[in-house]
């Protein structure tokens, strides 16, 4: 069975927690972007996220007031879903739910925990797969 690629999106405000997020997903087995070993040389930011976007399986989205207010976060959801991604948003305890898109508000979102609370979450609930390491 392949790796589950997770792409995830996030404001740059929030990197310390997604760093410690990527890499419990990784001792769990899961390939996770960003990833500096993703971004080949030569090549350009942009065409390494379109590039992570397109090959992976699917896309986490970081949602706090400051993703919110983020174009990317917009780019970033309509690129996952023209795709036909799984997305996934784990929402910060401190954004409001009716400030959430309606295609983010539709669907059962995950709580911000601890970075490795929140991925053995995501690995059991959402994916379907067990935790164990």
């Amino acid at each position: 069975m392949p790796k589950v690629r997770v792409f995830i999106s996030s404001p740059h405000l929030d990197q310390v927690w997604v760093l410690e997020f990527a890499k419990s997903l990784r001792e769990h087995g899961l390939e996770v972007w960003p990833d500096e070993r993703g971004w080949r040389t030569g090549e350009s930011w942009e065409e390494a996220l379109e590039r992570s976007l397109r090959e992976s399986h699917v896309m986490v989205l970081d949602v706090t007031p400051d993703s919110l207010k983020s174009p990317n976060l917009f780019f970033e959801l309509g690129t996952a879903l023209g795709a036909h991604k799984q997305v996934i948003s784990i929402v910060s305890k401190d954004v409001d739910p009716a400030s959430l898109p309606p295609l983010l508000r539709a669907k059962k979102s995950l709580i911000k925990g601890t970075p490795q609370a929140t991925a053995e979450e995501l690995i059991c609930e959402a994916l379907g797969a067990p935790a164990a390491r």
